[in-house]
């Protein structure tokens, strides 16, 4: 990519350390300015230091963990660029930009293009210009003890950590020279970045941008949290509460791993016919009391001749105190119930201990799919590519910058799978 915005060769990678277009550059992007408030502003983007890559933007995923901080459930700091699932083409590099992550206890790779153009496994390298690349908001250290037993998704050191405020940090500012941060390091509702090489994960170039953006966040944490959090086997019975982004990642997850029944169950029912076009073979709209949605679903499963015991795997993507319960109510004795939605914080959930004991049951936590970025994304990209998996289906609506406003207010109503900017190139 040039500095001019024009694709460099098709995407065809250049040598590491070489950085093409060394000026400022302007961009324009969705600043937060506090709870409740935020602009569509001008900005300009240094170039990229030492193992850094410049990315110009091709599309970033509206998210309901950007409402949640709009909203001021989450508490962040202002201002920034927000926005942290995203991808784009590497527009320069920054000096000694090579390596990156390695997943703890063995080798990583990377989508290395072969002749033809796709994404072969390799060794992993850094990102290149011209690379088409999935931006991971958490970018494993390497070195941490979370990182060395192999669980880099609970990195306590990532790349671009912080959100980029820190002085030595800062690439992004205002006209005036006013600072301004990114969003878990990566700003991707801005339509330049600069962010930590190791948060940059090339990817098959013949992939859908707004695909690949949504890698970066809900495929990669609904996919993840089933087939690597939960680890559901083939055959296995799956319930997932809650179908915006996430929620309908995790059918397709349930689907790839070969579960031989999924109830996909929201309090919406547009949301199930989504579903079921992704995989989803029984469907259920959520009612206000959660056990008698979990009787709901038991009885569809005495339809299936197997008796009233409830699923092997429920999925909780809604992020609500009521799906939660939904979907521990969900599940058979012994089964397992995974958290994958984020509430608000200091949400608390009431839990009657003996019931939960006696049951065998089990809770899970996932985050960000129990997936290492710099593996996953490669992976997922691949299935999308060859049809493996239908990503494209989760997008909802491709907007502008002046849309984002209302892209909001949908994820308010609950509205569709997942809006996702794009960007405009050259």
């Amino acid at each position: 990519m040039s500095a001019g915005g024009e694709r460099e060769g098709g995407g065809a990678a250049r040598a590491l350390g070489q950085s093409q277009s060394p000026a400022t550059l302007d961009a324009e992007g969705i600043v937060f300015l506090g709870p409740g408030a935020f602009e569509i502003a001008r900005y300009r983007v240094d170039p990229p230091g030492p193992g850094e890559v410049r990315v110009r933007m091709a599309a970033s995923g509206v998210c309901h963990s950007d409402l949640h901080v709009l909203d001021g459930h989450w508490a962040r700091p202002a201002p920034l660029v927000m926005g942290h699932e995203g991808a784009g083409w590497v527009e320069s590099v920054g000096p000694a930009a090579g390596g990156g992550p390695k997943a703890a206890g063995r080798p990583s790779v990377a989508a290395e293009p072969d002749a033809t153009g796709a994404a072969s496994p390799g060794p992993r390298r850094g990102p290149r210009v011209g690379d088409l690349v999935v931006l991971a908001w958490t970018a494993p250290c390497g070195r941490c003890a979370a990182c060395l037993r192999g669980e880099g998704w609970l990195c306590i050191s990532p790349a671009g950590s912080g959100h980029r405020r820190a002085a030595g940090d800062v690439r992004i500012r205002r006209p005036d020279g006013t600072a301004l941060g990114a969003y878990s390091g990566i700003g991707t509702m801005g339509s330049v970045q600069v962010v930590a090489a190791d948060a940059a994960i090339p990817v098959d170039p013949r992939t859908d941008p707004a695909v690949a953006a949504l890698i970066g966040c809900a495929v990669t944490t609904g996919v993840g949290a089933v087939t690597r959090s939960a680890r559901v086997q083939p055959g296995q019975t799956v319930a997932v509460v809650g179908l915006g982004g996430v929620g309908l990642a995790a059918v397709l997850g349930a689907r790839l791993a070969g579960a031989r029944r999924i109830v996909a169950i929201d309090r919406l029912p547009a949301k199930l016919d989504r579903a079921a076009e992704l995989g989803a073979t029984d469907l259920l709209v959520a009612g206000a009391d959660p056990s008698e949605t979990a009787a709901s679903l038991r009885a569809i499963r005495a339809g299936w001749g197997e008796g009233r015991d409830g699923v092997d795997h429920s999925f909780d993507a809604s992020g609500s105190i009521a799906g939660i319960e939904t979907a521990l109510a969900a599940v058979r004795p012994g089964g397992t119930t995974t958290l994958v939605g984020m509430p608000p914080q200091a949400a608390r959930l009431e839990l009657d201990v003996y019931s939960f004991v006696e049951s065998g049951a089990r809770i899970l936590a996932s985050n960000y799919g129990s997936a290492v970025p710099s593996e996953i994304f490669v992976e997922l990209a691949r299935h999308s590519v060859e049809g493996s998996l239908p990503l494209e289906r989760l997008v909802e609506e491709r907007i502008g910058l002046a849309d984002v406003a209302a892209a909001f207010e949908a994820l308010r109503r609950g509205d569709g799978a997942r809006r996702v900017i794009i960007f405009a190139q050259g």
